[in-house]
């Protein structure tokens, strides 16, 4: 039986080459086969009372991730809202095109 592995040993390090900031910068993070979302870090001024809000609404899973979650809701809300306004238009204007004599 042989004793020969296949990890990496502090002899052979120098078979992997270093990964460098660049490489992350430009690697697409993916869990499973899909890219993951990334996220990117920003300064903002909220109005204290509304910090104050999502802290005490967040409890233990942290006020930002609660923002994060409430702004994207919030975009999703209006390209629904979008998508739905033109279908209702398309549905008009079908409605007032076949009513024409």
């Amino acid at each position: 039986m042989s004793n020969i592995s296949s990890s990496p040993t502090s002899d052979d390090s120098d078979e992997y080459p270093q990964v460098t900031q660049t490489d992350l910068d430009r690697a697409t993070f993916r869990v499973g086969l899909n890219p993951a979302v990334r996220k990117q870090r920003i300064t903002i001024s909220l109005d204290t009372n509304l910090i104050e809000y999502f802290k005490l609404k967040a409890g233990e899973r942290g006020y930002q991730t609660l923002i994060n979650e409430t702004l994207r809701q919030a975009k999703e809300r209006e390209e629904l809202e979008d998508v739905l306004r033109r279908i209702i238009r398309e549905e008009l204007s079908r409605e007032t095109g076949s009513s024409r004599p």
